[in-house]
């Protein structure tokens, strides 16, 4: 029996050391592998049940989500696979008494491999956005023009008159008495619409082509729901278009920092039928009747020091 007991406490005693050295001793040195298991299930689980999404789509430009959408697929998989072999490597490769290392310094094939697969991947994340990013600056021949002037820190804008066609305008000739520096030689800026507020209206599902003019800095106008935006350059007019869908009210954001004044330039893009945008249009000021305005203006004023003297 005394043999039969000491053989049991033998065994029990080899089997809890190797027990012990497994779960410990391996653990300790393969907890980078299950770490990086963790980030892989944390970061899909996250991705999938997220309650921060894009905001609801008001524009034609379901292209820009369409991009953005491949390219979380490629490079989420592309982090999925290398994570994944991280943590084969860590398991496969954890030290054990009398391995003995492999010294590989070249590897052709599996450098043509991964140089081919970089290529494709790179081609399938650019031609999409290359092939939107064509479309997104070949404005519809139809579209309306609006001139968008960004300035510390607020916004203002200049529309088409029955004409159809905006006057040429100039920063150097912006003044009190011309907030938008219209050359006043050139007959197609006599019926320009000036919206000195931040308030711009827009008619559904008319193409429109956004003219961008800085007064000062850098700035961009941004429409999160419109998928679109451009930088606003001191010195040119950049441009780009967009169709708007759906009916409704939206915020213009500045989407580059321009000072101190940056959080607060907002703006209020408002969607209309057709039918309440030609009312809101009717009710607007040109700059003809700006002109006549501060002309008349003048003429009261030279009547009232001739009155006093």
């Amino acid at each position: 029996m005394d043999g039969y007991i000491g053989l049991i406490d033998n065994l029990l005693r080899h089997f809890v050391s190797r027990l012990y050295v497994y779960f410990f001793y391996n653990f300790e040195n393969m907890h980078a592998g299950f770490i990086f298991l963790a980030v892989i299930v944390g970061s899909v689980l996250f991705h999938i049940f997220t309650p921060w999404w894009w905001t609801d789509i008001a524009s034609n430009w379901g292209a820009m989500d369409d991009t953005i959408n491949l390219t979380f697929w490629i490079g989420g998989g592309v982090f999925i696979l290398v994570c994944l072999f991280m943590v084969y490597c860590v398991f496969k490769f954890s030290y054990k008494e009398g391995r003995k290392v492999e010294y590989k310094p070249e590897d052709h094939k599996l450098e043509k491999i991964l140089t081919i697969a970089t290529t494709i991947g790179i081609i399938a994340l650019l031609a999409p956005g290359l092939i939107v990013y064509k479309n997104y600056i070949d404005t519809p021949k139809n579209a309306l023009h609006v001139e968008v002037n960004a300035w510390q820190w607020g916004w203002q804008y200049r529309l088409p008159g029955e004409d159809g066609i905006l006057g040429t305008a100039q920063v150097a000739k912006i003044s009190d008495d011309n907030p938008f520096g219209i050359n006043l030689d050139d007959p197609n800026g006599k019926d320009d619409i000036l919206i000195q507020s931040d308030e711009l209206h827009l008619k559904t599902d008319k193409p429109v082509k956004i003219l961008l003019r800085s007064l000062d800095v850098l700035h961009n106008f941004y429409v999160p729901q419109f998928r679109a935006k451009m930088d606003a350059i001191p010195g040119i007019i950049s441009y780009y278009w967009f169709e708007p869908n759906k009916v409704g009210e939206y915020e213009v954001l500045c989407a580059e920092y321009c000072g101190v004044g940056h959080y607060g330039m907002r703006a209020i893009v408002i969607v209309d039928s057709e039918e309440n945008y030609e009312n809101w249009i009717n009710e607007q000021e040109t700059f003809s009747s700006l002109i006549a305005k501060q002309d008349n203006n003048k003429l009261k004023t030279t009547r009232i020091a001739k009155n006093n003297n």
